[in-house]
Parts: C-alpha cells; sequence; structure tokens
C-alpha cells in the first residue's frame, strides 16, 4: 500500500471522530467502545493497519524536519488509564527522536506559579521542523482546576480577577493561543482519549492485581472517580468551547486501546500529509559544488 492509499484510508478512521466546530459537540454521543465496523476479528488488520501508518509517518516526519518550515503541536488529554502514554508510544514508534520532543505536564511547580497558566507550556512549543507532543497540557486549566477550584488559590491571582467569567475567558485566551500558533506555523492538533467509567475501573484492577503494573497506580486516581460526572461536563465544554478548524480536536474511543493507537495515528498521518512536505531543492550553483566535492572525494587514493 502506498503512502497516498493509506491517507486516503485515513480520513475514514478520523472523520466520525474530528471535532472542528464545537457548538453542536455532545460527548455523550461518542461512544468510548466505538471500533466503527471493526471487531475483534480485525485486530491484526488494525495492527497491521497501524505498522504502515508509522511507516508513513517516519516519511512524512523526515520532510517536516528537512523543510523546516513548519511545527506540529500534538496535545493529549484524557482521564486516568485512558491509554496516552501507550498511544504515544506505539505511534511515534518509528520517528527520529532528534525531530520528536514529548514533554509531560503534571502539577505545576512553585516557579510555574509564579508566572500565568500558559507559560509552562509557551516555553515547550516545538521549534521549526519538529513534532511537539504534550501529555496534558494548559487545558488542565480549565479541566482539573475547574473540577477543583481550590487550586486557583494556589495560582495567586488578584481577588478582583477571580470572577464567575474566569472559565469563559479561559477558553478565550485558549483560542486566541491557538490561533496565534497557526498563524505562525504551528499545526495544532488535540486529542481526547475518551475512555469509560466501566473500562476506567477493569484497568485500575488489572494494576493492583499484575506485580510488573504495580508501579502505575496511583490511590489518588481512584479518588478522582468520585468527580466522573464533573470531568465528562467540563471535558465537554471545553472541547465545545475550543474546537476550531484551526484546532480541532479528535475525541477518540479509548475502550480498545488497537483502535485507539490506529485513529490517532491516521490524523497524524493525515496532518502532515495536508502540509504538501517535501525536501528541500538544490539549485544549480549548490548542485555544482556537490558534483565538485563528490570528484574530489572520487580522486582521493585509499
Amino acid at each position: 500500500m502506498t503512502t497516498k492509499q493509506l491517507i486516503k484510508r485515513a480520513r475514514r478512521f478520523t472523520a466520525p471522530f474530528r471535532v472542528d466546530d464545537g457548538r453542536r459537540f455532545r460527548l455523550r454521543k461518542v461512544d468510548p467502545g466505538d471500533t466503527l465496523d471493526l471487531g475483534s476479528a480485525d485486530k491484526p488488520r488494525a495492527k497491521e493497519a497501524l505498522a504502515l501508518g508509522v511507516e508513513a509517518l517516519a516519511e512524512l516526519q523526515d520532510k517536516l524536519y528537512a523543510q523546516d518550515r513548519w511545527a506540529v503541536l500534538l496535545m493529549f488529554q484524557a482521564m486516568d488509564a485512558a491509554g496516552k502514554d501507550g498511544t504515544i508510544k506505539h505511534v511515534m514508534s518509528g520517528v527520529n527522536p532528534q525531530g520528536c520532543q514529548v514533554v509531560s505536564f503534571k502539577s505545576p511547580s512553585a516557579e510555574d506559579l509564579d508566572h500565568d497558566y500558559l507559560w509552562r507550556c509557551i516555553k515547550s512549543v516545538p521549534e521549526r521542523g519538529k513534532i511537539g507532543i504534550f501529555n496534558r497540557s494548559y487545558y488542565e486549566e480549565v479541566l482539573v482546576v475547574r473540577v477543583h477550584p481550590e487550586f486557583l488559590e494556589g495560582q495567586k491571582l488578584p481577588p478582583e480577577l477571580v470572577t464567575k467569567r474566569i472559565w469563559d475567558e479561559r477558553f478565550q485566551d485558549i483560542r486566541h493561543f491557538e490561533r496565534y500558533l497557526s498563524r505562525n506555523g504551528v499545526v495544532v492538533r488535540k486529542f481526547f482519549l475518551h475512555v469509560s467509567r466501566a473500562e476506567q475501573k477493569r484497568r485500575f484492577l488489572e494494576r493492583l492485581e499484575t506485580p510488573e503494573k504495580n508501579w502505575k497506580f496511583s490511590a489518588n486516581d481512584v479518588k478522582e472517580r468520585v468527580f466522573w460526572r464533573d470531568y465528562m461536563r467540563v471535558y465537554e465544554d471545553a472541547i465545545r468551547e475550543t474546537a476550531t478548524k484551526d484546532a480541532p480536536w479528535y475525541v477518540v474511543p479509548a475502550d480498545n486501546k488497537w483502535f485507539t493507537r490506529l485513529v490517532v495515528a491516521a490524523a497524524i498521518v493525515e496532518t502532515l500529509d495536508s502540509l504538501d512536505l517535501e525536501y528541500p531543492r538544490v539549485d544549480k550553483e549548490k548542485r555544482r559544488q556537490l558534483e565538485a566535492t563528490r570528484r574530489a572525494l572520487l580522486r582521493e587514493k585509499g
């Protein structure tokens, strides 16, 4: 299968889950267990398609790096145990490390809290020619901080700025920031890996019952399950308020990891292909220099 054929097939997987106008978006309409028309018997074919996608991604990323004009920023958000780390690991497995950077955003440090909430993420926006991956991002500021508004107190904001409009203002900030990035050649794509509460429970139990996975478990993750409905509400709001053509969301069913990875890979390949990437062309003078160098090397003895 050629790269072009693969990209044509990719749109079949991405179209149902892409949100670039959030006004009518409803999270409940996305089934976390959806695999389109693929069943468990199709898993081998899906894994083969993922392997082809990884190859295509490596080819496109090499051109992105050589062209040095665009940057690509991929953001991953999800509830705990939705599979962010595994998806990033498998989908990006063929990418040249020199052309990719992964940044994980956990609880903000004291230094982070002495700056605006976008500061720590702005520092990590990828440079031209590279793919940047945010494992969580500034979206935590309209997700976990909204579910736990007491976190706002630690941000040392002037009291008069903490109004009922603060979330709308942050949505506006994010939209403007992502528009700014797109106007400067940074292509933004955002992924919400949508896992069901039942599947999250199953994965937590697996971590508890499998010694090799015990290190992944955090008791705090289970505590957050109490706020499941709150999180679903704020995720829906965030996607509705910030899904644009410049920075679309992909709400990816995450109950089946093999399908999640396939959709994410397809979306990234499709995105890179849309940039018309190509290797830099060499002008006549440069070609003459290269030819002279080649001849000089051939004349060397030994």
